[in-house]
């Protein structure tokens, strides 16, 4: 992404004036690069913007428009935009001591980040899988590389019950990580005492004094899981039918309660009625984590999170954005009641377009994650309450209907007749938060 925004001229900058924003500062943490814009070489700095935004790991650039600009004529030369910098294959030694510690290990386990998303070798990563029988970790913005249902399959990290995913890579005496991106968990949070096989097109980001055993395969990631692949030997020593057994009893407990409208059930009736197709996007919070460990992804990019800011409002917009993207399959955002308070007015914009996205919001009236965290520290509850009970408004919000509901079958009814529609939807489950007090917040490891 290239982001613009308007600056101050360059005689201001060091003024004090109203809305005086350095936002060359501003963006410089949140971006791969800042830039300003100049008219003696506008196309050579938006050219150099779009290498750096696609070259790497994809990220956003920011632009600076000085105001004032727009007058002045473009005296620059003509440069012709660039595509992202080729990333050349890995060392060859490197590769062939990485086959080497692959056949020499008794137990790897295989760490799938986002990397491998945007690298599309899911097929790779899951052949490699079966063929040494290695169990699979992924970070949530990888699901959907490897689906719920596999053999191989120990779940995602960070998330719910992470403690029962920690029961499996625990056991690893090598660590392949395949495009695994920091910016989501950090190597030194979860991972075992064990040396790494990293095969990114980056060195890995870890603490070297902890964990001094770490092969940075640079290149290719599709190379370099091809070498792999052609690694010789057996099955390693990994017991699939106890991880089979281990998976079953995380997924087991993350069950509905038949009893009571709680965020599984209502996640479990929204998967029944989203098409296998449909991309949904959560915003952050308690169900975040939730649906990081139980939502079924039958492929990569069907379920939209952030993961990396982790920042609050994103479910909405980015809901809208999927079903403007793509208008031929079903869209919705998972949102709950603290996080629609902060973006409840991105609905004037789906209205304003016509965006047929349902909005399903999980009220429980409580900063559920923060008050999970004050009652583990053995803290009063403080400032989690939205609101002492019900329902988060009306009937209608900016013209979008509101529907809400208490229970299963009239959630069913609801989110059946919100996708028909041929604009924004907002079905509203009023649940109660504490079931999320014996499924977030696990250790990944002691």
């Amino acid at each position: 992404m290239i982001a613009f925004s308007d600056e101050m001229p360059e005689a201001m900058r060091s003024r004090v004036t109203q809305m005086g924003i350095d936002h060359q500062a501003l963006f410089a943490p949140l971006t791969k690069k800042t830039t300003r814009l100049r008219a003696d070489a506008v196309e050579g700095i938006l050219s150099d913007a779009a290498r750096v935004a696609l070259s790497g790991r994809p990220g956003p650039v920011h632009v600076g428009l000085p105001v004032g600009l727009s007058a002045e004529e473009s005296t620059g030369p003509a440069v012709p935009m660039a595509g992202a910098d080729m990333v050349p294959g890995a060392d060859p030694a490197l590769l062939q001591q990485a086959v080497a510690r692959l056949e020499a290990a008794e137990r790897p386990v295989l760490a799938v980040g986002l990397g491998a998303v945007q690298a599309g070798v899911g097929d790779k990563v899951r052949a490699l899988a079966e063929k040494f029988g290695l169990p699979v970790v992924l970070t949530p913005m990888a699901k959907g590389m490897v689906q719920e249902d596999h053999p191989c399959y120990a779940g995602v990290l960070f998330h719910a019950l992470s403690n029962m995913v920690g029961e499996t890579h625990s056991q690893a005496d090598l660590v392949i990580a395949v495009g695994y991106d920091p910016v989501e968990f950090n190597f030194e949070a979860w991972m075992p005492q064990a040396p790494l096989l990293n095969l990114d097109i980056v060195d890995a980001d870890i603490d070297r004094t902890e964990y001094p055993d770490v092969v940075d395969v640079t290149g290719d990631i599709s190379a370099s899981l091809d070498a792999l692949l052609g690694a010789g030997g057996m099955k390693k020593q990994w017991d699939l039918e106890a991880l089979a057994r281990r998976r079953a009893a995380m997924f087991a407990k993350m069950a509905p309660d038949n009893e009571r409208l709680g965020p599984t059930k209502v996640l479990s009736i929204l998967r029944d009625v989203l098409p296998e197709e449909g991309i949904m996007a959560c915003d952050v919070g308690a169900h975040t984590h939730l649906i990081g460990q139980l939502w079924r992804t039958p492929a990569p990019k069907r379920q939209l999170m952030t993961n990396g800011w982790s920042t609050m409002g994103f479910g909405i917009p980015a809901a809208i954005a999927a079903k403007l993207c793509r208008p031929d399959v079903p869209v919705c955002a998972v949102v709950g009641d603290g996080g629609f308070l902060m973006t409840v007015g991105e609905l004037a914009t789906a209205v304003r377009y016509k965006v047929p996205v349902v909005i399903l919001l999980l009220t429980d009236n409580d900063l559920a994650l923060i008050r999970i965290k004050q009652e583990k520290k053995g803290n009063p509850i403080y400032g989690t309450p939205v609101r002492p009970e019900g329902a988060i408004g009306g009937d209608n919000m900016f013209g979008v209907p509101v529907r809400s509901v208490r229970d299963a079958d009239a959630l069913r009814q609801a989110l059946t007749e919100a996708f028909a529609s041929d604009g924004p939807t907002i079905v509203e489950a009023i649940v109660d938060s504490r079931e999320y007090d014996g499924l977030v917040l696990k250790k990944d490891k002691d």
